[in-house]
């Protein structure tokens, strides 16, 4: 995985809900656990933007609900800092589904997009409209 040039706060732990924001067919999706996380025992393990996690489908098409699938997180409400000194934070958590080598199962993708995110995937830019 790439590094990203923000020091990004993880503000999302395991099992909290997002809203899928691409056209695979999932609408809300739940985070079962973040990949390549190394933590404290006891400790739950948090993802900000630009990670890759494993989540399950709660809502959406019923083909692919209750099936566990890889996502990367686009958008979070938790504010995290950029190497510039700019504040960044959006109005809900997103993420977009991909697949083992973290090309977009989606072909059009609602909504801005955090530019973290795409330094670290560079297939998710090209299917973006708005990038912040």
């Amino acid at each position: 995985m790439k590094a990203i040039s923000a020091n990004v706060t993880g503000g999302l732990e395991v099992e909290s809900y997002l809203k899928c924001a691409d056209n695979s067919g999932a609408d809300e999706i739940q985070i079962i656990s973040v990949k390549n996380y190394k933590g404290v025992k006891s400790r739950r393990a948090s993802a900000g933007v630009g990670d890759v996690i494993f989540c399950t489908v709660k809502k959406g098409d019923p083909k692919i609900r209750h099936e566990v699938v890889q996502a990367v997180i686009i958008r979070q409400r938790k504010e995290y800092k950029r190497a510039n000194g700019l504040r960044v934070s959006f109005e809900d958590n997103a993420a977009i589904l991909v697949n083992e080598k973290g090309e977009p199962r989606g072909t059009r993708i609602k909504g801005p997009v955090a530019r973290e995110a795409i330094e670290r995937f560079s297939t998710i830019g090209k299917i973006s409209s708005i990038v912040v």
